[in-house]
């Protein structure tokens, strides 16, 4: 599910210029899934959704306790984290933040359904050769 985070995240940095947004790219990738799952699930279950990938994404990057949910499913705290962290520490934390979101989606409507939500999203990213945990070559085996 990193790679899948780390892809899309890679190709939102290169599709925005510095002068473009000061939102890093992984948490750009959360607000465009948002607009675009909300259709699909509504505010309030995208809101819940990213609300319980947070969490898990602070287990591992502590530092994003300064972001929140807002009560319209997006980020709020990014300014202060821009502020306080450099550009590769939030890189990093969009994409992790990004992985668990994308793993909970796939939980919850399935691998299919979760790529072609992606894919109206992003349909120029290559996604064909993702591997969903099933042992491939672009999953950690620990």
């Amino acid at each position: 599910m990193r790679h899948f985070a780390k892809r899309l995240t890679v190709y939102e940095g290169k599709a925005n210029t510095p002068s473009d947004t000061t939102t890093p790219p992984g948490f750009l990738v959360c607000e465009k899934l948002r607009a675009h799952l909300g259709i699909f699930m509504g505010t309030t279950g995208f809101r819940e959704l990213l609300s319980c990938a947070l969490p898990r994404a602070k287990a591992e990057i502590p530092w994003l306790g300064a972001v929140h949910v807002k009560a319209d499913g997006s980020l709020e705290g990014l300014e202060e984290l821009n502020a306080k962290r450099n550009p590769d520490e939030l890189f990093e934390g969009g994409v992790v933040l990004v992985a668990q979101l994308l793993g909970l989606l796939v939980a919850f409507i399935g691998e299919t359904l979760t790529l072609r939500f992606v894919r109206e999203v992003w349909p120029e990213v290559p996604l064909d050769d993702l591997d969903f945990g099933k042992g491939g070559k672009n999953e950690k085996t620990e």
